[in-house]
């Protein structure tokens, strides 16, 4: 437990107000550089571990399965699975939302068959909130709506939601 120090003891301590001017700088690493570039370019890619098959998106260099190196980029479907969907009537901001904000988990297709496609990626849905509420958006296949290649920065930001179809 810690106790306070008394008056006659704070007298004896020089105290120092002091703000430091840090900077930070964060590099995203290869495979999330690899993710960024694509999804600039309009293309989603992730990283296959050829011993069980797992496709990572977001790329991951590790197979959580198999404890090795993942094997190679590939490009995924910017198609996939609603796994979850949630309406959020409170922005990023904290400000209360009138229309809510819905968002879930997409669990992309792979490009062919054998391959599937893990965990998938958090993002915005554009559907209403009636399908949230009665989890009929559940399951559903959607797909990417991204913004105009002009207007890409190479972010998450890129694919504007993902759309029922």
């Amino acid at each position: 437990m810690v106790t306070p120090l008394k008056e006659e003891e704070l007298s004896k301590h020089i105290i120092i107000s002091y703000k430091p001017n840090a900077k930070y700088a964060y590099t995203a690493g290869q495979a999330q550089s690899k993710y960024l570039l694509g999804l600039k370019e309009g293309k989603i890619y992730g990283r296959k571990c050829n011993k069980c098959g797992k496709i990572y998106v977001p790329p991951k260099m590790y197979c959580d399965e198999c404890f090795r190196p993942t094997d190679e980029w590939v490009e995924v479907k910017d198609e996939g699975i609603v796994m979850t969907a949630v309406a959020s009537f409170i922005s990023w901001t904290r400000a209360r939302l009138e229309e809510p904000e819905i968002v879930g988990v997409i669990r992309l297709l792979p490009s062919n068959d054998r391959d599937f496609v893990y965990p998938g990626i958090f993002h915005r849905i554009c559907t209403s909130y009636e399908e949230v509420k009665n989890m009929s958006v559940i399951g559903k296949k959607v797909k990417a709506v991204w913004k105009p290649k002009e207007e890409r920065k190479g972010s998450i930001e890129d694919i504007q939601c993902f759309k029922v179809i």
